[in-house]
């Protein structure tokens, strides 16, 4: 029984429409730039009554206006990073719990097949998915901002490091969401728990960054990767990265420690 192929196979259709509607979602909001761009005095006019505090809720900052290209693509991603963390979570509750919600786990533990290789099958089906997705996004990205650029210039060099924060943000979304599920006694709905992580870690972020509050941008993997920081400085906050690279690290032999340990249910 190859269980990677299955895991994979059970996944497609999700992986489908992930990696159709993230994208489509981006151009969606992108779309929308020519007509912003259009009337900026108004835009920026509306924007200077806005609070700092308000702004930086959204990622928005006065080094980059929202009437620019990079600044309006700025404010789209950090909306499109909370789908793919969602979809991240959504993977990494489900992929290790689905064998106990679905009582599935005698017909998969009796097999001549150790739990190490079972985890690797899991979270290799897992990850091709999230890869797939990936991809999907750097060439939805890249077409897009050519094709509402207009008569505007950016840099790619800046747009590939948003792009690259795409990978590391759903890595430790899935090796959170897989800690936590054989942690908990049982995952009974996959869509709560990760919209809770996705959302959670969101307001967490949102906060930091109106309370200037540095240790909420630390539990926030969303601060770690905030668009106007890497726009404006054309670099990654790597401080906040290795923090990202740690809690990947951690999580991922943590998991499958608690796994290798645990009484799954089954019939």
């Amino acid at each position: 029984m190859n269980i990677y192929k299955f895991e994979f196979s059970q996944l497609k259709n999700s992986t489908i429409i992930w990696s159709l509607s993230v994208p489509l979602g981006l151009a969606f909001y992108m779309l929308f730039f020519p007509m912003i761009a259009s009337d900026t005095g108004a835009l920026e006019s509306i924007m200077a009554s806005f609070p700092e505090e308000f702004l930086a809720i959204f990622g928005m900052n006065a080094d980059l206006p929202i009437s620019s290209l990079l600044g309006y693509f700025s404010l789209t991603v950090s909306m499109i990073y909370i789908p793919l963390a969602i979809q991240a979570s959504n993977y990494g509750f489900h992929i290790l719990s689905v064998e106990e919600r679905e009582f599935t786990a005698d017909f998969l533990l009796t097999k001549p097949i150790n739990r190490l290789k079972i985890f690797i099958s899991k979270i290799g089906a897992a990850l091709t998915s999230l890869l797939i997705t990936n991809i999907c996004m750097w060439i939805a990205t890249i077409s897009i901002l050519y094709i509402v650029k207009g008569d505007e210039t950016f840099e790619l060099s800046k747009v590939i490091l948003i792009l690259t924060s795409f990978a590391f943000l759903q890595l430790v979304f899935f090796s959170l969401s897989l800690l936590i599920s054989v942690s908990v006694k049982k995952v009974s709905s996959v869509l709560s728990y990760s919209m809770g992580l996705g959302f959670g870690l969101y307001i967490i972020s949102a906060l930091g960054s109106m309370l200037s509050f540095s240790f909420f941008n630390i539990l926030s993997p969303y601060a770690h990767f905030e668009p106007n920081y890497i726009l404006v400085n054309s670099n990654h906050h790597w401080g906040y990265v290795l923090i990202t690279i740690a809690m990947i690290i951690i999580s991922i032999p943590m998991s499958y420690f608690l796994y290798n340990k645990r009484n799954i249910s089954s019939l």
